[in-house]
């Protein structure tokens, strides 16, 4: 599985090809505006911020499969990333990530490493290599800034070419 095959919308209706973000690191993390974890849009942020110039791109998919913890269509969320988290990483549309109508992200996620790196909840985390391969992924309760995820995006830092 590479990353940058797959395709999205972006929360602003426009074509998303992840190969638009070749040679550069992805975290990408399953998103919801009602959810218990829904703080953690702020360390992304950070994390966008501090990280952007070394390449890392941070990607929001706004998903309701889990908990219906995010009702609004697409304008609604942008509206609450914004005024709440004042977000500027790039964001989806909405998608699915269980099931059969799950994106297809999620299908090879599974086929290539399993049912433990699907999503089980909001704010599950992946971080992709600049080639497109996946470095790590965890759950809901580790938060962006956690030195797990951290340490990971800095020790490949050195080999990210943008």
């Amino acid at each position: 599985m590479n990353v940058f095959e797959f395709v999205f919308v972006s929360i602003g209706g426009a074509r998303m090809p992840l190969s638009n973000y070749q040679g550069q690191p992805l975290l990408i993390v399953n998103t919801a505006s009602e959810c218990e974890y829904t703080p953690q849009y702020s360390a992304l942020q950070r994390i966008w911020m501090d990280y952007k110039q070394s390449g890392l791109v941070v990607i929001g998919i706004p998903c309701d499969d889990f908990g219906h913890k995010e009702p609004g269509d697409e304008g609604a969320i942008a509206e609450f990333c914004e005024e709440n988290y004042h977000i500027d990483f790039p964001m989806t549309g909405k998608y699915n990530l269980m099931g059969v109508s799950a994106h297809p992200i999620v299908h090879a996620l599974r086929e290539e490493f399993g049912d433990d790196a699907t999503p089980r909840w909001n704010f599950h985390k992946y971080l992709f290599d600049r080639t497109g391969q996946m470095i790590g992924h965890w759950p809901s309760a580790v938060p962006p800034e956690d030195t797990a995820i951290t340490h990971q995006i800095e020790c490949n830092l050195q080999s990210w070419v943008l």
